[in-house]
């Protein structure tokens, strides 16, 4: 409930704010490209590998078995069609964005040794692995500057060893993720996309992004309270 009543709002803020970009013409879509029929299903096919181990995944959690599907297998599982059965298959790997691949891999990697050498527990207390407000506005104020991501990947850990509950979780999930909104720096996702964006010759700036983004966190922190006071 509270991701669907941020999503309402985040669409009437930017419609507020950018409301130029708003308008009824129709889309224009370009010049309609031929389709391999063959390519298509084979898509088809690892889309359809995708969602079913997602929902497998889904339901085995929910069933608590301890039985799950790790990410990796249900990634290479959707990615084996493509890979094994198309006769475009190395187009495809030519089109992968290795540099956003190794960005993420040298990041988790950077995390690990953070980690490994005890530099981020000791900035960290008791009380900011186990209160709720503390965990929220923590996630969000120190994802602006090492990213939602790794914030994540340093301070789980320390959440789980301190006896973390289902609620504090939660609460990392939703403070990471609404960190994102906040800057441009709050997630990596936010670079990748203006880097791409600025290959096709347009970029957003961070006062721009941040016009938003400031009025959207505020009123997402809000709207997460007061979920927590009926919950």
């Amino acid at each position: 409930m509270p991701t669907i009543v941020n999503l309402l709002i985040a669409f009437v803020l930017l419609k507020i704010l950018f409301k130029q970009e708003f308008h009824s013409r129709p889309l224009d879509h370009g010049v309609p490209v031929t389709c391999d029929t063959r390519f298509m299903q084979i898509c088809q096919c690892s889309l359809g590998i995708l969602i079913t181990l997602i929902a497998a995944n889904i339901v085995l959690s929910l069933s608590g078995s301890g039985v799950l599907v790790t990410l990796p297998v249900i990634a290479l599982c959707a990615a084996a069609p493509i890979l094994l059965l198309s006769n475009q298959r190395l187009k495809v790997i030519q089109n992968i964005d290795w540099c956003t691949l190794v960005f993420f891999a040298a990041m988790f990697v950077l995390m690990a040794s953070v980690w490994q050498s005890g530099f981020f527990q000791s900035f960290v207390n008791s009380s900011m692995v186990s209160s709720v407000p503390l965990i929220l506005t923590t996630s969000v104020i120190i994802s602006q500057f090492i990213s939602n991501v790794p914030f994540v990947a340093l301070f789980q850990p320390m959440i789980m060893q301190a006896g973390g509950s289902t609620g504090q979780l939660i609460t990392l999930a939703a403070g990471s993720t609404i960190a994102g909104n906040l800057t441009i720096l709050g997630a990596a996702s936010n670079v990748i996309i203006i880097q791409n964006a600025e290959k096709q010759g347009e970029t957003l700036t961070f006062w721009e992004f941040a016009r938003v983004g400031v009025p959207l966190t505020v009123i997402q922190v809000v709207v997460y309270w007061v979920f927590l006071a009926f919950v």
